[in-house]
């Protein structure tokens, strides 16, 4: 554990897991701005100490707790970290996600495993670390950090969407069991596409270079949806408003969805070009690379993805006509 310090300033103790790159790193300066004290986690010891610095530079108190969220044991430490340094924790962010693309069949078991530890098992983690000391306090804000992908499917991301999927079940029935805590919150944000570096980072058995679904969010717009639920909760929240309008098509016409989802993803996810077989940052992390954004929001990547958009629609009208 290692500490940097602004000056002090009674808020809101934080604690974020997968603070070194993209939604993490965004919502830990939305905080650091809004005066929280901050709790900071990641895999790479070297990234948290960038953000720390970040963060600090705006007048926080940080510390930074390594962890690997798909460890219980590590997640455990993290909580009592905070709880040694500040002495309560009022909102856990728990946020860190990695990624793969690939049939399911292509893709590893150990890969596969990985993201369900990291992805599922990480938050699950998470909220058995934490909720003793909400109990304790009888307040505290758990907010995690889901997927549109918590509520529709497509090809090439078997893993990621089954532990989408498990956490929105999961997140239902802990707000459930926690009815009669009325202080005790347990909020799910639900990120479209988001420019962040998690696509650079993606373990990837396609044998192509990929590309995110357009249209492409910024983070921080999801870190403004994570610090007003830290202070108004909401159950469930969805980021990006185009992609949101798919989750009806997705429950209410099933077959349609099915015909349309395989086209988009070999049209925009899939690109031109060969590429190698990677496990990305699935096991290990990458410090090099951990950014605030992808870069995936630029003149160019728009152009890209509107013109594989077009003939995306193209070739769905062509394949419904009689």
């Amino acid at each position: 554990m290692s500490r940097q310090g602004g000056r002090r300033r009674p808020g809101a103790v934080v604690v974020i897991t997968g603070a070194s790159s993209g939604i993490g790193r965004a919502t830990a300066h939305a905080f650091a701005k809004g005066g929280a004290r901050l709790v900071l986690a990641a895999r790479s010891p070297e990234t948290l100490q960038e953000v720390a610095a970040e963060c600090a530079a705006h007048g926080a108190q940080v510390i930074t707790v390594p962890t690997d969220i798909s460890e219980e044991s590590q997640v455990e430490t993290l909580m009592r970290s905070a709880v040694e340094a500040f002495g309560r924790i009022d909102v856990c962010v728990a946020n860190a996600s990695v990624y793969s693309y690939g049939t399911f069949e292509a893709t590893p078991p150990d890969v596969f495993r990985q993201i369900i530890g990291t992805n599922l098992l990480g938050p699950i983690h998470t909220a058995r670390a934490v909720l003793p000391y909400f109990r304790s306090q009888r307040r505290g804000t758990l907010i995690i950090i889901g997927s549109v992908y918590s509520k529709i499917t497509s090809p090439y991301v078997s893993p990621y969407v089954t532990s989408k999927f498990g956490l929105l079940g999961f997140t239902e029935v802990l707000r459930q069991e926690l009815r009669k805590a009325k202080n005790i919150h347990i909020c799910l944000v639900l990120p479209a596409t988001i420019d962040t570096p998690i696509y650079q980072h993606a373990a990837n058995y396609t044998g192509k270079p990929v590309h995110p679904l357009p249209p492409v969010v910024s983070p921080h717009r999801v870190a403004k949806v994570i610090l007003r639920n830290s202070k108004r909760p909401r159950p469930v929240t969805v980021v990006g408003q185009i992609q949101r309008t798919i989750i009806p098509i997705h429950s209410l016409l099933p077959r349609l969805y099915d015909q349309c989802i395989n086209p988009v993803m070999n049209l925009i996810a899939l690109q031109k070009g060969p590429t190698a077989p990677s496990s990305g940052t699935v096991f290990t992390p990458d410090p090099s690379s951990n950014q605030i954004t992808g870069n995936w929001r630029t003149s160019r990547t728009r152009r890209l993805a509107t013109a594989s958009a077009i003939l995306t629609i193209w070739s769905i009208i062509r394949r419904r006509r009689p």
